[in-house]
């Protein structure tokens, strides 16, 4: 096995203003590992603007590289954990939701199984708009709904992290140390 294949990279997702990337950044610091910054923020930012539909598979496809390359890293530096905050299918999901386009469900999916632990974050916060792309509370419930049954309906296991930011950051510290070494 080579290094890259011991390092554990785990799915943080969700709709938005769920705390993903909080939780990601506290799970880094503790386990310890390296978080992988969600593109599409950084996307919004820099364009001042959401995407379009012709933009969809630019930003899925970066974060899956992006990935890889956190992935090398953390394995040289010799961690054995890699914390994306968000992932691939929500980029897909959110394509379906918004401009009914299905084209990156399936790359999407196939880049889903290759992570250790996918934790799904509830929609229990309290809603904060905290940059461009927020939809708000509705958006976000209906948003939970289709990632929660798509998760279910292909059969990805996936952990719900729920309750306030100590509650959860001990949750998934807990699961994620439960898992066996030997994967």
């Amino acid at each position: 096995m080579n290094k890259v294949d011991s390092v554990r990279r785990v799915a943080l997702i969700g709709a938005e203003c769920v705390g993903k990337t909080t939780l990601c950044q506290n799970l880094a610091g503790a386990l310890p590992g390296l978080q992988v910054a969600e593109y599409l923020r950084e996307f919004c930012e820099l364009r001042g603007r959401t995407p379009l539909a012709g933009e969809q598979a630019h930003i899925l496809e970066f974060q899956i590289e992006r990935e890889a390359r956190i992935e090398r890293e953390a394995a040289a530096k010799g961690l054995r954990w890699v914390l994306c905050d968000s992932a691939p299918i929500v980029t897909a999901l959110y394509s379906l939701m918004l401009f009914d386009d299905d084209t990156l469900l399936e790359p999407a999916l196939a880049h889903h199984h290759g992570y250790r632990s996918t934790l799904l974050l509830a929609p229990d916060l309290p809603w904060i708009a905290d940059g461009i792309q927020r939809d708000g509370p509705r958006i976000r419930a209906q948003f939970d709904e289709l990632l929660n049954g798509t998760l279910k309906r292909y059969g990805i296991e996936y952990l719900r992290i729920q309750g306030d930011n100590d509650a959860r950051i001990s949750f998934a510290q807990a699961a994620l140390a439960r898992q066996p070494s030997d994967l």
